[in-house]
């Protein structure tokens, strides 16, 4: 066991276990005869397994503190988690199972975990194996570390054996379209959620629509476009029905049966709409697309609906509604006419859009989406839980076909329901527990709720299974004094994340996830803090006047609900409309409304025992008085801010000069790694041990501005000796402002986004194929050119071969590859993790999306042998290790660099002192990479240990 390991197994959390033990057993067992085609067919269509007896594996956490908690409260609740299936949404999926894996483990609740991939072939996996980044890398795992069912039923029959509940977190198909349900139907398995049938109807669109209609709810006027039977006539007549131009009316096409956005489009006349249908079908999303009118004036909305009831009562009560406001800024947004609520918009950290908890409707809106959306619940059969999605139409704006008299008419407009969705997301940051905090629900305590709520249906889970109750606790973000005595059982911790540059809503990402890993432990009292964001980081480099800027910038401490927000922006102005009077005053009187309608049928539970979380405001401090306030209550601070000051020393001065303990490297250390030209000249000597840099050129944003394109490019290959470059700015990160420069015409357009101001470049602009890239904002006054590292080009494939086994293709002509590690440990004796292989999915550069997003990107952890040599790989630790140890890094860091498979060199791209920290964060992976593996929350306390050591 290695020294960090060692370290890491003296950090004991509550709710979590981690030693893994395997219980196989085989099963062969044919599809029931009543089960459905969709079923069937979905199981006989796979690519593999069919005919091979597969091990199918319990995957069981072995733990003495659960063995201890089980003798002493009874029988603990088995849930089965499943996620992926074939949807799109598999990537969301994966961040949602990581949530709820996080969050519901203790020691009356044992957890397996379960994977649907997208030929619907099962698998059991293990806790660690959810952590992985994306589908694809996923994927790719499976065959070596998974274990597979030879059929649909094989696994239902293990499920039966093995679990007490199941709780389904696959988004889209075959998770709200009825399928797994009728699976667990069919074996007489207890579920979270609606049945298959209302499930069935509830997930189409076009169905439900039907059905809300016959009901008596206001609904959007639509047609179907089913197949290759699209009929132009027919809907040219429905355009004139509704009054739209058939050249130019507005629709929105989408699929029946898709959900979370995926395949919606704008469209405009008839012959436009009926283009896009069909693309969309010939896409294989779906064969039956609708089109809608455009919702033109009105305001979108989500509201989650909670069953409090008993066993089969159902008593639905709506949480405080979402309003969704689209957000359009630069001349690039400005020239998205089509603006809708997407799937970027959805889950990717965009200014693009904003949330508003509760709504900015008038009250008796509010009150129709509470009432009608808990009327729909009932009356479409829903169970535990749901997101209904709609819109608010002011009563100015007239729906054509619709009576008077239907249900969300109200005075001040129109209430519409136009989506439901059976198994919400369950990201972090989730709508599901952005409402559920709001009204006093963590993380935690919602989704047991739900958990036990889905078992008072079974006689044998409700009688004999109650899960402990977690203790009523106040929001640590106000009256901080009051809240943090001084006492030495409970050490202090302020998580702060934020500030100005490009990489802030990562730093919210991250700081997001230390903060609710850092939960889980009892001995620890956590704040989340925001560096709020002001008009841009200051690049002035006289010391008076940046300390000046320090000066003037503010931190907040936050209460639980408003740090569950997508960018910093929006937390920051969550902040300002909490402590405003009259908008404070609406929130609490529309949160007691809605604690009340929880109790009365929650007090009827035996297993609740309260909300845990209080409703208080955030407190705002200059820096100046928060690094004294951190001072008095003997805090360590974790710091999560990515760039700028928490990057570049300043953060770590501060905290220094008043003897604050903080995470990650000095002041000195982090200046020179922010700057990549004095990283590069303080490991220039190491070139003699295998340790390489890459040949830089700094030039003034201004000079690039105002000399002729033509020269500097001329000039640039010359002296960098290269005709392929790649620029970054000088003190940034994170791929923002990152790109392939191939011609003279790339770095015009370059060029063009730093004049402009541009907040993105959009994909393919450059002669050289890529995805979006992301701008700093404000521009960045320095930028490095250096000859761009060619390396071969690594494909995950997974074509029908061997076995359906995805097979990696890597010519390796230039033997050199794209790695990334982190390094972890005190100053002088810093433990390289194991590298990772990056794999990018389109372009050459890797785009913010791919580092951070779950669901996209590629990181193999550990790198295949087929790539890499353990000899090889062995040295490349080696000398990652030789510079964490140069550079005098400490606690933690990530280290980019090229490494030569055969002999393990290394060269050097950048040093990360404050590296992203995300779910999907490669550091993770690397952690789960260790022997034992190192989850989350005990690879978080190990980087707060380090730094809270550093003055001891």
């Amino acid at each position: 066991m290695s020294s960090l390991s060692q370290n890491l197994s003296l950090c004991q959390p509550r709710r979590r276990r981690e030693n893994l033990r395997l219980l196989s057993q085989t099963h062969s067992v044919a599809i029931p005869s009543g089960m459905s085609n969709s079923v069937k067919n979905c199981s006989l269509a796979r690519c593999s397994g069919v005919g091979v007896v597969r091990a199918a594996t319990e995957v069981v956490v072995d733990d003495p503190v659960v063995r201890e908690g089980g003798k002493e409260k009874g029988r603990v609740l088995r849930v089965g988690v499943i996620c992926g299936g074939p949807s799109a949404e598999r990537g969301i999926s994966l961040n949602s199972a990581r949530s709820v894996l996080d969050h519901i483990q203790g020691d009356d609740l044992l957890v397996s975990c379960y994977y649907i991939d997208c030929n619907l072939n099962a698998y059991a996996i293990s806790p660690a194996q959810v952590y992985s980044n994306t589908p694809t890398d996923f994927d790719f795992k499976l065959e070596s570390l998974a274990q597979g069912f030879r059929s649909l039923s094989d696994f239902a029959e293990h499920l039966a054996a093995s679990v007490d509940i199941v709780f389904p977190v696959i988004h889209g198909r075959f998770g709200e379209d009825g399928g797994i349900q009728e699976l667990l139907e069919k074996s007489n398995i207890p579920f979270v959620g609606t049945r298959s049938n209302e499930c069935r109807q509830a997930f189409d669109k076009y169905d439900s629509s039907l059905e809300l209609d016959r009901q008596g709810f206001v609904t959007v006027p639509n047609f179907l476009v089913q197949g290759s039977h699209s009929n132009e006539s027919e809907l040219s007549r429905w355009f004139a029905e509704n009054h739209l131009d058939t050249n130019s009316g507005k629709v929105v096409v989408k699929p029946t049966r898709a959900g979370s956005s995926i395949g919606v489009t704008v469209a405009y006349g008839v012959a436009d709409s009926l283009k896009k249908a069909n693309e969309i079908i010939a896409e294989g999303i779906d064969d039956r697309v609708l089109v809608e009118i455009f919702l033109e004036g009105g305001s979108e909305f989500t509201a989650i609906v909670l069953d409090v009831g008993s066993g089969f009562d159902c008593h639905p009560v709506v949480l405080l509604p979402t309003e969704v406001e689209i957000q359009l800024h630069d001349n690039a947004d400005m020239r998205e006419k089509d603006a809708i609520f997407n799937y970027r918009r959805k889950y990717l950290p965009t200014q693009q859009v904003a949330y508003h908890t509760p709504p900015r409707f008038p009250m008796d809106i509010i009150g129709s989406i509470r009432e009608e959306a808990s009327l729909l619940f009932q009356r479409l059969g829903l169970r535990d839980f749901a997101r209904i999605d709609g819109w608010f139409l002011p009563s100015s704006i007239h729906i054509p076909s619709t009576s008077e008299k239907k249900l969300g008419r109200t005075k001040s407009g129109t209430v519409i329901f136009t989506d439901i969705n059976l198994i919400s997301g369950m990201e972090q940051t989730s709508f599901l527990f952005q409402q559920a905090s709001k009204v006093g629900f963590s993380h935690s305590n919602i989704l047991r709720s739900i958990i036990q709520h889905a078992c008072l249906r079974f006689p044998n889970l409700a009688s004999d299974t109650s899960l402990s109750s977690l203790l009523p606790r106040r929001s640590k973000s106000s009256q901080l004094i009051e809240a943090f005595p001084k006492t030495k059982d409970v050490r202090k911790v302020f998580v702060i994340f934020g500030g100005d540059t490009s990489e802030r809503q990562v730093s919210l990402m991250s700081g997001t996830n230390v903060w609710l890993n850092l939960q889980a432990f009892n001995d620890l009292e956590v704040t989340p803090c925001l560096l709020a964001p002001t008009s841009g980081y200051s690049s002035k480099t006289d010391m008076d006047e940046k300390e000046l800027d320090v000066r003037m910038k503010t931190i907040w401490t936050l209460p639980y609900s408003l740090v569950l927000r997508h960018t910093t922006e929006e937390v920051l102005a969550a902040c300002i409309e909490a402590i405003e009077p009259d908008r404070a005053a609406l929130t609490s009187e529309l949160r007691n409304q809605v604690m009340n309608d929880l109790m009365e049928g929650l007090k009827k539970q035996s297993w609740f025992t309260g909300f845990d979380l209080a409703d208080e405001p955030p407190v705002r401090y200059s820096v100046e008085q928060w690094v004294r306030l951190a001072k008095e209550v003997q805090a360590t601070v974790f710091i999560a801010v990515h760039g700028g000051m928490g990057e570049d020393g300043t953060l770590q001065f501060l905290l220094e000069a008043e003897g604050v303990p903080y995470t990650g490297p000095g002041v000195k250390t982090a200046k020179i790694c922010m700057d990549k030209v004095a990283t590069s000249l303080a490991l220039n000597h190491l070139e003699k041990f295998g340790v390489l840099t890459i040949n830089k050129k700094v030039l003034r944003k201004e000079d690039l501005l105002n000399a002729p394109v033509h020269d500097i490019w001329h000039d640039l290959t010359s002296k960098l000796q290269s005709e392929t470059l790649c620029v970054k700015p000088a003190r940034d990160g994170c791929s923002t402002g990152v790109a392939r420069l191939c011609c003279l015409e790339d770095l015009a357009v370059y060029v063009k986004a730093l004049e402009e101001c541009f907040l993105r470049i959009p994909s393919n602009s450059l002669s050289k194929a890529h995805g979006v890239i992301e701008m700093p904002s404000p521009p960045p006054e320095l930028l490095i050119f250096e000859p761009f590292i060619e390396t071969d080009e690594i494909i995950v494939s997974s074509n029908a071969v061997n076995d359906n086994a995805n097979r990696l293709i890597w010519e390796g002509h230039s033997r050199w590859v794209e790695v990334t590690v982190g390094v972890v440990g005190k100053h002088g004796s810093m433990h390289s993790l194991t590298p990772s292989v990056t794999v990018k999915e389109s372009g050459d550069i890797l785009s913010l999306e791919e580092k951070f997003q779950g669901g996209t990107g590629i990181n193999l952890t550990p790198p295949p042998l087929s790539i890499i040599s353990k000899a090889a790989l062995e040295s490349c630790k080696q000398r990652i290790e030789l510079i964490a140890n140069t550079l005098q890094l400490e606690g933690f860091s990530r280290i980019d660099a090229f490494v030569n498979v055969d002999s393990g060199e290394v060269l050097i791209i950048e040093v990360n002192t404050v590296p992203g920290m995300t779910p999907s964060t490669v550091l993770i992976h690397q952690a789960l990479a260790e022997e034992p593996p190192m989850y989350p929350h005990r690879f978080f306390r190990t980087l707060l240990d380090l730094g809270s050591e550093r003055f001891i």
